[in-house]
């Protein structure tokens, strides 16, 4: 992939509206290409100073709801009866509204949600790791030498469990960049799958419990416990994805208590 393509494709790689094939082959670039990559930065530098400043607007909740009924209201029949021209002018008129309407606020309305981007980051995080042969930036099964690895690199301690008896062993854990901070990631394995788990804090963030979603062949499982938000990715089929976070959830409930 050249340099022109890369930099038109960049604002859907930014966006999570391009394929898995078209992600891998804009990173690849983004590796070997100094010019792109910097454009690539310029790109995040932008759109964090957007969506963090007074320009950015939250579209409510609500706002699909609102639509919906302005459209149904729009195209009820008339029922006091008027000349055929006045009818058809009325039609026509809501018509043109509806489309004005729908013209302005289709943006809002299609805009990936935070946690799609985030998923979409994540994902690519996990593939860069496996394409890169990156997976450690200290290798160990044993949580006492993992953990420790971390001081002084973050601001925080991500808890490290040990699933060897579970079947997911402790294969390591580096740095890595999500979510425009540094975070924690711990390497498990299950036969020949890796499994990338992701940790941060989060400030003032309730509990949540795990919520799973498969997406471009892998599959995501996700969830926040005492401050600490957690992501898993894997190519590993869901049921097992999903039985390692209860392991990993078992195991911090223990230490809590």
């Amino acid at each position: 992939m050249g340099c022109q393509v890369t930099q038109d494709l960049m604002q859907g790689y930014l966006d999570g509206e391009l394929d898995l094939v078209r992600n891998l082959e804009i990173e690849r670039h983004l590796q070997d290409c100094q010019a792109c990559s910097r454009v690539f930065q310029n790109h995040q530098t932008l759109r964090c100073a957007i969506t963090s400043g007074a320009l950015y607007y939250q579209a409510p909740a609500n706002l699909r709801k609102r639509v919906l009924s302005t459209v149904r209201k729009a195209n009820k029949p008339e029922t006091i009866p008027r000349l055929r021209s006045w009818r058809w002018l009325s039609v026509g008129a809501s018509l043109a509204a509806v489309a004005l309407l729908a013209w302005i606020l289709a943006p809002l309305l299609i805009r990936p949600s935070a946690d799609d981007l985030l998923a979409q980051e994540i994902i690519s995080a996990h593939v860069r790791s496996l394409m890169a042969s990156h997976l450690n930036d200290v290798s160990s099964s044993d949580q006492h030498t993992v953990k420790p690895w971390f001081n002084g690199k973050l601001d925080f301690s991500p808890p490290v469990a040990d699933l060897a008896d579970q079947g997911f062993p402790l294969v390591g854990g580096r740095l890595d960049y999500l979510a425009n901070r540094p975070v924690a990631a711990l390497v498990y394995q299950r036969r020949q799958h890796f499994i990338n788990l992701f940790i941060w804090p989060v400030a003032a963030a309730p509990d949540t419990d795990q919520k799973t979603s498969p997406r471009q062949g892998y599959h995501l499982v996700h969830w926040t416990k005492s401050g600490m938000t957690h992501w898993a990715v894997s190519d590993l089929n869901q049921r097992e994805l999903q039985e390692f976070a209860r392991q990993i959830q078992s195991q911090a409930a223990g230490a809590a208590r």
